[in-house]
């Protein structure tokens, strides 16, 4: 039986302009948000050395990927907040807050005085500032990764969970990658020290005026208004003899008995998807620098491919997962990242030329995001409607603030830089088993989006 068979009968009329734009919405909107992360990365040895300076490189830069992975330890938390607020009242409002909040307080980051300004408060306001942006982070991902798979046709729902969770993921990266070449001309030299880094967080006020304008107009889910009419007819029909329940509480369904099992399974998936992702595209800039010794402009050159591969990869590993099955695509994806990715990074300091470099980076990015490209549409279909912004974001979140601090972990472990790529090398074999064990041991979801969710993750 296809998917739409599967599906169609259950899914309401929507008008295609709406369709569209909340693929839009849901795309742009994770890429402003990522984007807004990235910019800490492309500008993590600047940062380190003015508020985490020490005398050990490594070190420093440990501290700038702990206040990355400060940040998100958060997303849970924006997740349960935002996540709540969407499947109760919509997703357009808690996207707009999310996204507006994220690149305000990204902008803040300019604004912040250094170690050599003011001591021991500077690093101490980034931390508070990272905390901040951190909860509007997740309140992006409980909104984002709903309203757009939500919207389309069974038959493209796998491609769209490509498109916003790894496309949207590459989108990002490329707009930070332009944004640190144009600052890197503009501020050549030391004089980015002094004002380009700044300018590189500034930024953050475009994704918000951007975000503002696009999602304004945006249509809420057809699912969720669906949802919304039938409780109101429901409520409105109510009568002492035949009581209706509603769900007002997602967070707490999330955690009875009926979820709780599944939320806990999603993570290991998450967190394969997620640490492979931040110890690819995540420390690749990191990596250019410090290890592969690239020029500004070339690993900018690099990193804009990279990003693009990553679009690529992400929507055809979403798309592949409609065939074959989501679980299916977990386990031959994973069954390839555990081979490939420590044969990269053990490749990439051996490359004798700029090419070489940018082919193993590029092979990097886009294995590490086709893993978790089919996770977003995966976890939608364990949820039904009523909490399945709280769910999806939860289990994203959790799985993606662990994955996060695995680069903060490998800067750790590395005594220098000429340990990265055996460091780096291991801890990808590690996450990619435990990716493989999530991708045999999670359901097939495959067309479940409309019926909410299997009753057990087995």
């Amino acid at each position: 039986m296809s998917v739409a068979a599967q599906n169609g009968a259950a899914a309401p009329a929507v008008d295609q302009q709406q369709v569209m734009g909340a693929v839009v919405a849901s795309c742009l909107g994770w890429a402003l948000d990522l984007f807004d992360l990235f910019v800490l990365l492309y500008v993590a040895p600047v940062v380190g050395r003015l508020f985490f300076p020490s005398e050990h490189a490594m070190l420093s830069l440990a501290a700038v990927y702990a206040s990355f992975a400060v940040t998100l330890l958060m997303r849970p938390l924006g997740s349960a907040l935002f996540g709540s607020y969407a499947d109760r009242r919509g997703r357009k409002g808690a996207m707009i807050v999310a996204v507006v909040g994220v690149g305000l307080s990204t902008a803040a980051f300019g604004l912040l005085p250094t170690v050599a300004q003011v001591g021991l408060l500077a690093p101490i306001l980034f931390l508070v500032l990272r905390l901040i942006q951190g909860v509007f982070v997740g309140g992006v991902v409980a909104s984002t990764h709903t309203i757009g798979t939500e919207s389309v046709a069974p038959k493209y729902r796998g491609a769209v969970s490509g498109l916003i969770g790894g496309g949207g993921a590459g989108l990002g990266a490329l707009l930070a990658s332009v944004t640190f070449l144009a600052m890197s001309a503009l501020f050549p030299g030391d004089a980015f020290d002094v004002w380009g880094w700044r300018c590189m967080f500034f930024t953050g006020i475009i994704s918000s005026v951007l975000g503002l304008f696009v999602f304004n107009s945006l249509e809420e889910s057809p699912l969720w208004k669906k949802l919304a009419a039938e409780k109101a007819a429901k409520a409105a029909a109510q009568v002492k003899s035949a009581p209706v329940e509603i769900v007002r509480s997602p967070l707490k369904t999330l955690f009875s008995r009926d979820y709780r099992k599944i939320l806990f399974v999603n993570l290991l998936l998450t967190i394969g998807g997620g640490s492979g992702y931040y110890l690819t595209s995540g420390y690749l800039p990191t990596f250019l620098k410090v290890v592969s010794h690239a020029p500004n402009g070339a690993a900018a050159a690099i990193l804009m491919i990279c990003s693009v591969a990553v679009v690529i990869a992400s929507i055809a590993a979403g798309h592949l997962s409609t065939f074959i099955g989501r679980k299916g695509t977990f386990v031959w994806i994973g069954l390839l990242r555990l081979v490939a990715l420590p044969a990269l990074f053990l490749l990439l300091p051996t490359a004798d030329s700029i090419m070489m470099v940018g082919v193993y980076a590029v092979l990097l990015s886009a294995l590490g995001s086709a893993g978790y490209a089919p996770i977003l549409i995966f976890l939608n279909e364990r949820f039904p409607t009523s909490i399945r912004a709280t769910g999806t974001g939860l289990s994203w979140n959790i799985g993606f603030a662990i994955g996060g601090m695995m680069p903060t972990a490998v800067s750790l472990v590395a005594k220098d830089a000429s340990q990265l790529p055996m460091t780096l090398a291991i801890f990808v074999g590690a996450i990619s088993v435990i990716f493989l064990v999530g991708a045999f041991v999670v359901p097939e979801t495959l067309g479940k989006l409309e019926g909410g969710s299997a009753r057990s993750p087995s």
